[in-house]
């Protein structure tokens, strides 16, 4: 075994002491915990008294509980509306503000600048918006169109729809990596498609799409995640109602850990919703085998 020169192990030691604080923090407030979590799944848990040893009983439990289906239900509704939705606007939206145009760097310092405003104002934003007596959306609708304007939040149909339409401030960040991604494709095969007679429709087809398709996928894959985690928007404005219709996952699992104080339990939830997002991100990147393609892949 070649034996390290002196310059390479004081690199080495280098290494080791700045990777340390992340390292250290990983182990005290991520792994750590997340090993908590899962032996702590496998008793019942008060917090006050110590974690008793229950085996499989919590998982048992969980896999009877009604309200276990209702929030996955609930949650895998929105996730299936939320996910394309955001998507498909921060694409379009992307390419948008990829033209050059007057004030286009105000444009997108505008669109992001609400990604990084606190969840629970942006909930305070959205509840005065579609509030369905005084919001602003319900009286445009009404004075200016003549429309009656739905409940929005108060309706067991509109509610989830309703914090769906919530991601048109919640998606800077996606917006930001289409663009990124759109500023660095070639010109050169837009001019030949242009020579070639193409549309911008076409363009946008068969050489946008293609090109940023590995882009798409981790959209996807990151808006999936994030709308399976919703919480924030449904405890700050309708508390899981009307009628149980946005008692999403982890709101259940907050009430069970820090209303109810069953940690144990509330660990349970947790490594479900821990596997159900693992295997659909699985299922995810084996169904994008055929429509992602990459710079690397043979021709």
């Amino acid at each position: 075994m070649r034996k390290l020169s002196l310059a390479m192990k004081r690199e080495e030691r280098s290494f080791w002491v700045f990777i340390a604080p992340w390292f250290i923090g990983f182990i005290c407030f991520t792994g750590g915990p997340i090993l908590a979590s899962l032996l702590l799944s496998f008793t019942e848990y008060n917090v006050i008294s110590s974690p008793k040893f229950a085996g499989i009983s919590n998982y048992s439990t969980l896999f009877g509980d009604r309200l276990f289906y209702k929030s996955l239900s609930v949650t895998l509704y929105y996730s299936v509306m939320a996910v394309p939705f955001t998507v498909v606007t921060s694409l379009i939206i992307a390419t948008l503000l990829n033209n050059k145009i007057k004030g286009q760097s105000l444009l997108r310092t505008l669109y992001y600048a609400p990604s990084i405003i606190s969840g629970v104002a942006v909930s305070f934003l959205w509840s005065w918006l579609l509030n369905p007596q005084f919001g602003v959306v319900n009286s445009v609708l009404y004075d200016w169109f003549g429309i009656q304007g739905p409940g929005w939040f108060t309706s067991p149909d509109t509610v989830v729809p309703s914090m769906v339409l919530m991601q048109l401030t919640a998606s800077g960040s996606t917006m930001v990596i289409f663009l990124a991604a759109l500023q660095s494709l070639p010109k050169d095969l837009y001019e030949a498609a242009s020579l070639e007679g193409a549309s911008a429709f076409v363009k946008f087809r068969k050489i946008t799409v293609p090109l940023i398709s590995p882009v798409i996928l981790f959209n996807t894959i990151i808006s999936m995640i994030g709308s399976l985690q919703i919480f924030t928007e449904a405890y700050v404005i309708t508390k899981g109602g009307p009628d149980w219709n946005s008692y999403f996952y982890v709101y259940y699992l907050f009430d069970t850990a820090f209303k109810q104080f069953r940690m144990g339990y509330a660990s349970a939830q947790a490594w479900i919703l821990f596997l159900l997002i693992f295997a659909l991100t699985l299922v995810s990147l084996w169904g994008s085998k055929k429509f992602v393609h990459y710079e690397y892949d043979s021709k």
